[in-house]
């Protein structure tokens, strides 16, 4: 079948891959041109484990093109994803401008009956939005269609490849059948397509990150209440997460969620119930905690020291990307973390397996870059874990020691056991223990 996916960002990248991956002939569209040019010499814009090597055999094997003609893309493609970017506005409501100029110019150049299906995850009413616009610009015949993106940054193509689900929303069944027939490759294990309408399917991507974020909320609100009576999270994790009716995922106490998604989707959909008069009481208390607990972490490494100010203390930050697996920034409690230790007079001196690039665009000079973690950790008074990559899980604890000025960890992740961690003569700071 023959694809066009618009937008080269995260989601737009990975699923044009995939696709072409099935055996597709996917073209990349994207109006930047550095973008495109960079892609084509083989400069892939974002870190995803086994992305760059399944995008270079599917350009050897003349399966996926890169370009910046929408014209072109569309013209040769029966289905076309709309898959670009839909920031927060300032009141927190989906910026729509991208989505809805690229519908306004397929519409342009459109010739032949097409599907226009939106993949960026958008809020309830867009995708008609979307035909409504197109209607206006061309008399071709078409249909809409829209299919929203479930993919974890760091394991997006196992994701995309062997999806959990394939939400797909239609006003009209045969379209729903042809979306199907694209997506049965990936559903061979027995994985549902869950054919829908339109605003249920737009729905359901908020509602599953809302519900995600909620539980990454509550544990960490335990967390937080566990410390003050004395109890460990991480066995009440274990004792709530074997209950099938809770399961185990997304029940870590660390600092909060961040990335692209969640605080983005939670906000959007918050906005939305207001704008027609209500208020979703739960999610806003999901943000309220998310926040605070980078502010409880915070505060740990402010107390420790005895008050506001951190005046000459030199930190080692351990992980900058929001998220292990990724050189995503988006979000991150490291900035947090990071602007609020130097709002008090500290220096920063971070690493991070990927993200260190990334950072430096939003950071600059501000903080220092170790180019290993114990170069990171030499001659610092503590160790800060912001997150859990693996090469942090099992370090050499005898040359920490020595490398810190004073022996003291703040774990942000629990990635250590903290009875092991005191009997290696650390002072050892971590989230709900």
């Amino acid at each position: 079948m023959r694809v066009g996916v618009i937008g080269t960002g995260y989601v737009g990248l990975v699923t044009g891959v995939c696709f072409a991956e099935m055996g597709n002939d996917v073209t990349l569209m994207d109006i930047d041109e550095t973008k495109i040019a960079g892609l084509i010499g083989g400069k892939v814009p974002i870190y995803e484990p086994g992305l760059e090597q399944m995008l270079w055999r599917n350009v050897t094997e003349k399966r996926l093109h890169f370009t910046t003609d929408l014209e072109a893309t569309v013209d040769r493609s029966l289905i076309n994803f709309i898959a670009v970017g839909t920031p927060p506005c300032n009141d927190g409501c989906a910026d729509l401008s991208q989505v809805f100029s690229v519908a306004r110019e397929v519409g342009r150049v459109m010739k032949t009956y097409k599907i226009i299906v939106t993949k960026s995850t958008v809020p309830v009413g867009t995708t008609e939005k979307v035909r409504a616009i197109i209607a206006e610009q061309t008399n071709c015949q078409f249909d809409v269609a829209s299919n929203p993106e479930f993919l974890k940054e760091g394991n997006a193509i196992e994701d995309c490849m062997k999806p959990d689900r394939v939400v797909v929303g239609v006003n009209d069944v045969r379209v729903g059948e042809i979306i199907k027939e694209l997506y049965s490759s990936f559903v061979r294990t027995g994985k549902p397509i869950l054919v829908m309408d339109i605003p249920s399917s737009e729905m359901t991507k908020y509602a599953a990150n809302g519900l995600l974020a909620t539980k990454i909320s509550f544990v960490n609100e335990l967390a937080r209440l566990c410390e003050r009576m004395g109890a460990d999270i991480e066995m009440v994790r274990s004792g709530i997460g074997t209950d099938p009716r809770i399961g185990p995922h997304f029940l870590f106490a660390g600092l909060g969620y961040g990335g692209s998604c969640f605080p983005k989707d939670v906000e959007a959909l918050t906005q939305t119930a207001r704008e027609n008069g209500m208020e979703l009481g739960i999610l806003e208390s999901v943000q309220r905690a998310n926040q605070f607990q980078r502010e409880h972490f915070i505060n740990k490494i402010v107390d420790h020291y005895g008050g506001n100010s951190l005046h000459n203390k030199l930190f080692a930050l351990w992980g900058l990307s929001f998220k292990p697996r990724t050189d995503d920034i988006r979000e991150a409690p490291s900035l947090d973390v990071i602007r609020a230790l130097r709002s008090r007079g500290a220096r920063i001196r971070a690493f991070d397996p990927v993200a260190m690039e990334k950072a430096s665009e939003i950071l600059g000079d501000s903080i220092e870059y170790a180019p290993g973690n114990y170069e990171c950790v030499d001659g610092a008074d503590a160790l800060i874990i912001v997150t859990e990559w693996n090469e942090f899980r099992h370090p050499d604890f005898d040359k920490i020691r020595e490398l810190l000025v004073e022996p003291v960890i703040f774990d942000g992740r629990n990635i250590y056991n903290r009875s092991r961690m005191l009997e290696r003569g650390f002072t050892y700071y971590s989230i709900g223990r």
